[in-house]
């Protein structure tokens, strides 16, 4: 049985929340210094979500007092194994049945590219989390034929998904599926009837093209994408592609789209000091000094009453705060320093994954 034929649909991150779950950072070829300055982030993102709503930290054994000794009493901390925190991508994407019941589709996670293209190996340990995540919250699971992340979709609540060809329809994800395959699965697991395809993510992302970096929907009829004025900057022709793309399509419910446009961050890049900071025993993460780090305005988290959405100490953060609150203007826009975040490369809305309400 699939979600659909339980009558189970992923709501729109929009939509009243039960809570948000992130995981611990240590990984210390992905977080710099033994992943302090990212373990600090973390709490205080953490910190800020646990204003509006709960949050559940998952954390290592070996980690469980320090992350306690910097999280607010408010946040649940559970023990879990993991091989790293991108919870956006491993832990289980939730769904609801509107009759109070909690499910949650676990997708198969190889590590964003599998031997071929992923980023490390083994990943045994996060393709186990969402299961775990599902039975701590007695959800229904549903483990999905599909390679993919969570970072990978976005919904609008309303039927319609948008992702990217450079992540589902890439071989090193699911060689065997075709388009019409991987539709057909997306709506069977999360309750959707139409598929906005893009083409590529966002230049330098490690994950491969998430479209948590690229766009998402703000309000149903309504995508943000992130855009570049720059012609000299590989993004300017992926968001002028991005936009073509969704003014050409209707979603589920026949609407044409309304685009606004996210300025990219001021282009931002990886320092020696950074560089210095990570183990080199992984040659897949062996970021150098001078690599352009995925910055995107557009990876954020909608929680109850607010929007947190990363600030890079850069002239663009100003105009991004602009924009959020112009289209969000019940929520409280909350723009916290998320550096650190992103060298690890993703951002705030990749590290968290929301659970919504029942």
């Amino acid at each position: 049985m699939t979600p659909r034929s339980a009558g189970f649909r992923m709501p729109a991150e929009w939509e009243p929340q039960a809570g948000v779950w992130m995981a611990w950072p240590e990984r210390p070829d992905t977080w710099r210094l033994g992943g302090k300055p990212a373990q600090a982030a973390f709490a205080r993102l953490a910190n800020t979500i646990a204003r509006f709503e709960p949050v559940t930290m998952l954390v290592s054994a070996g980690q469980w007092a320090n992350a306690l000794a910097q999280l607010d009493p408010a946040v649940r901390v559970i023990e879990m194994t993991t091989n790293d925190a991108w919870l956006r991508d491993t832990g289980t994407t939730f769904v609801t049945d509107g009759q109070g019941n909690l499910g949650g589709v676990d997708w198969r996670f190889n590590g964003w590219g599998g031997l071929s293209d992923g980023l490390y190996f083994p990943w045994d340990a996060d393709d186990a989390v969402a299961a775990k995540m599902c039975a701590i919250e007695r959800a229904r699971r549903f483990r999905a034929p599909l390679v993919t992340e969570g970072g990978a979709i976005h919904v609008d609540g309303e039927g319609t998904v948008i992702t990217t060809e450079d992540c589902l329809l890439n071989p090193n994800r699911n060689p065997d599926l075709g388009r019409a395959d991987v539709e057909a699965i997306l709506g069977d697991h999360l309750g959707i009837d139409t598929v906005i395809w893009l083409g590529q993510g966002v230049p330098d992302d490690i994950t491969g093209g998430h479209i948590d970096n690229l766009a998402c929907f703000v309000a149903p009829g309504v995508v943000l994408l992130s855009w570049c004025d720059d012609p000299a900057d590989p993004h300017h022709a992926v968001s002028r592609e991005a936009e073509a793309r969704l003014l050409a399509a209707r979603d589920a419910k026949g609407r044409a789209l309304r685009v606004e446009r996210m300025p990219m961050p001021t282009p931002l890049f990886l320092t020696a000091d950074e560089a210095g900071g990570l183990d080199r025993t992984n040659p897949a993460l062996s970021s150098a000094a001078g690599d352009r780090l995925a910055a995107s305005y557009v990876n954020f988290l909608i929680v109850n009453g607010a929007v947190i959405a990363p600030a890079f100490d850069v002239p663009t953060d100003a105009a991004a705060e602009a924009v959020l609150r112009r289209l969000f203007p019940g929520r409280e826009v909350i723009m916290l320093p998320s550096r650190e975040i992103l060298l690890g490369g993703g951002n705030i809305h990749c590290v968290t994954q929301q659970q919504p309400a029942v």
